[in-house]
């Protein structure tokens, strides 16, 4: 559910997160296009979000909206970090006056480790620096999927 409203044109764009207390996954995607692409991961300071860092990428890429991945418990309840996540968009909104979308991340972790060690036989080291990248991908791809499914009246 966004904190804020708007609407939705093809050719926004909008930045993902996939939110850690460690380090915050970042990918880019493009509503008309319906592809994301791993942006970079940005790393935490004092378990605290690297709000220069963030600021810095939304001035670039100047998005739409932003979407971040909630987790949550098999059965749909709040976990651990829900309330962090729930912060983190909070502060997001706050500070960058745009809206912020919450979609479902069950799993989008656990894939993209899967993908990068299974099948590209991806490095430990180097799966640590990335694996949140792709995470927040599958996050994007989750939301844009969702925004293109029609609405039940």
């Amino acid at each position: 559910m966004p904190l804020t409203k708007k609407t939705i044109n093809p050719n926004d764009t909008f930045l993902g997160f996939d939110f850690g207390h460690k380090k915050i996954g970042v990918a880019i995607a493009h509503i008309e296009t319906a592809i994301a692409n791993p942006l970079t991961t940005v790393t935490a300071v004092n378990q605290q979000p690297n709000w220069q860092q963030l600021q810095l990428l939304i001035e670039k890429w100047q998005p739409q909206g932003l979407v971040v991945g909630q987790s949550v418990q098999q059965d749909g309840s709040d976990n651990l970090v829900t309330p962090r996540i729930i912060k983190f968009c909070r502060q997001l909104h706050g500070r960058f006056n745009l809206p912020v979308y919450q979609v479902d991340e069950t799993l989008t972790t656990f894939e993209a480790k899967q993908m990068l060690y299974n099948d590209l036989n991806v490095s430990a080291k180097k799966l640590w620096k990335v694996q949140d990248q792709l995470a927040a991908q599958r996050i994007l791809l989750t939301w844009i999927n969702e925004q293109q499914r029609p609405h039940e009246p």
